[in-house]
């Protein structure tokens, strides 16, 4: 049986009848004014390959909940984190064929899907949070944004994001000198490890479940994730520093198959968008809350973090000018152009 079928066998037995809707013998209604409405049989399906103790998860719940409040208990959605459903790619493809409505996910497995998703892989653009909440939110450049999933064969609903991605190490880092030559773990990404060789350092792409270990027995030096990551997977015991480097937002997508999407009503559909608002705004709010919780925890360890000097990041982002001329190269000049906004002419 291939992953396709695998998936939809699943779905139908643990679904139809392990929620006790109208496929049992319940009485679910459909959305109020659209009586003429297929009631839904099951609960919708949402698929994130991230742990439950996590951003990603908060931002799931609330969404399927928002959903369920909006429709007067009409529309279930059910959400499977942990790759339940599947990895990253698997989700996406599987929400692509339909069989999957919703997915929440990083953006960084998307760029080989929509290369235009890349735009978010532009390093040390930004030095808080809040700007690049402003950036993305930029109605232009949602939409464009969207325009670009659509193509692909999804329907955006939004970004919420878990803060950005830091540096842990065991080297105390104060200029440009004290990134060479470290061993880091990066994902598989070449816009990642270009930013990392820029900088001297010697990215090495590893997978996750093996980067505790690796920092534990010297095989690499350092690594690079959200907060909440490097605190949920404990992963501030092997290292003594953390540095701001601030280098990448780690932006999380909400997104729906376009054929699923395209089969409800538009009451359906305006539920689903204004669900998909308020969750967005209950996962930033919750993801800045725990980021001061796991720096707490990570000082509490005896872990110092370190923040670069005004002076540091300048040079680091002298140094990602090339990085932006490649990202440029293959992501359209319209949507780099909304994203950056007035910030395009410091980066000439």
């Amino acid at each position: 049986m291939n992953r396709k079928k695998i998936v939809s066998a699943m779905l139908i037995v643990t679904l139809t009848c392990g929620l006790g809707l109208t496929a049992c013998g319940g009485t679910q209604g459909s959305v109020p004014g659209t009586e003429e409405a297929e009631v839904q049989r099951y609960a919708w399906p949402l698929g994130s390959s991230s742990p439950e103790d996590t951003v990603t998860q908060i931002y799931a719940e609330k969404f399927a909940e928002e959903v369920d409040r909006l429709s007067g208990g009409s529309m279930k959605i059910s959400v499977y984190p942990n790759s339940v459903l599947g990895g990253d790619r698997e989700l996406l493809e599987s929400c692509k064929d339909g069989d999957i409505p919703f997915v929440v996910q990083n953006t960084a497995p998307q760029v080989t899907f929509m290369k235009d998703t890349a735009v978010f892989d532009m390093p040390a653009l930004f030095e808080t949070i809040d700007e690049v909440r402003e950036h993305v939110d930029n109605l232009e450049f949602m939409e464009l944004m969207q325009q670009v999933y659509h193509d692909g064969g999804y329907e955006l609903l939004g970004y919420a994001d878990q803060g950005f991605r830091v540096m842990t190490t065991n080297k105390k880092v104060e200029s440009l000198a004290d990134f060479k030559g470290q061993k880091i773990r990066t994902m598989e990404n070449s816009y990642h490890m270009a930013y990392w060789k820029a900088l001297g350092a010697s990215p090495t792409p590893m997978t996750f479940s093996e980067v505790y270990i690796g920092l534990q027995q010297g095989t690499i030096d350092a690594q690079e994730n959200p907060y909440e990551v490097i605190v949920s997977n404990k992963l501030y015991e092997q290292q003594d520093y953390v540095v701001e480097t601030n280098h990448l937002p780690h932006l999380i997508s909400l997104i729906v198959s376009e054929e699923f999407f395209d089969s409800l009503t538009d009451e359906q559909q305006q539920i689903i968008k204004e669900a998909a608002d308020a969750a967005k705004e209950y996962a930033r709010e919750q993801s800045d809350a725990r980021i001061a919780s796991r720096m707490d925890t990570i000082r509490e360890s005896g872990t110092e973090i370190i923040t670069p000097s005004e002076e540091l990041y300048n040079e680091i982002r002298e140094l990602c000018k090339p990085i932006y001329a490649s990202i440029e190269n293959s992501v359209s000049q319209e949507i780099i152009d909304a994203y950056l906004g007035d910030m395009q002419e410091e980066l000439q």
